[in-house]
């Protein structure tokens, strides 16, 4: 359950990140970020790239209400998306992040880091602590969350949007222990 004080689609930005609520008719621009095969080897659903995967993609981002379109604060960029979501583990005080993507070339760099970094900044305004889901192959994004200190609490069986279930690692981070710069 999502706590009801969360301000779930806030725009907000850091030095390297800008992120807005995702609308409709951002589709083709975020398409054209996802439609690249590589973003998605290592994901549980490798299909995304493909336009009628990336619809249904598309429109359970839009119809979860927490979805953001995200930019290069620089350039102005879409790089990408992420999105707030119920964690689904019962805690009222508690929220997840995820159905995150970046394009590959702000991979391997502080963009990734600053994304989620901005999220959960907001997050720990309202609960105390963020969930991500990961899928159980995608060893990239599961290196990644551990650098910020996510803890694996777990593993579950997701259904993504209209999509197959498939196996995923829980991390969770405390808000007592965020202190990532």
């Amino acid at each position: 359950m999502i706590p009801p004080d969360f301000a779930l689609q806030p725009t907000l930005q850091n030095a390297f990140i800008k992120i807005r609520p995702l609308v409709p008719e951002d589709f083709e621009t975020l398409y054209s970020v996802a439609s690249d095969p590589l973003i998605w080897e290592q994901h549980p659903n490798k299909n995304r790239y493909q336009f009628e995967a990336f619809q249904n993609y598309f429109k359970g981002a839009i119809e979860s209400g927490g979805a953001f379109l995200v930019f290069d604060a620089a350039t102005g960029e879409a790089i990408g998306s992420s999105r707030f979501c119920d964690a689904e583990n019962g805690n009222p005080l508690s929220i997840a992040i995820g159905y995150t993507f970046l394009a590959r070339s702000h991979w391997g760099s502080t963009y990734n880091h600053a994304l989620k970094k901005l999220m959960i900044d907001h997050a720990f305004k309202f609960v105390d602590s963020v969930v991500f889901h990961i899928g159980a192959l995608n060893i990239r994004s599961q290196k990644a969350i551990e650098k910020l200190g996510a803890i694996k609490t777990g593993e579950i069986e997701m259904e993504y949007y209209g999509e197959p279930s498939k196996l995923n690692f829980v991390y969770e981070i405390a808000k007592k222990n965020w202190n990532v710069e």
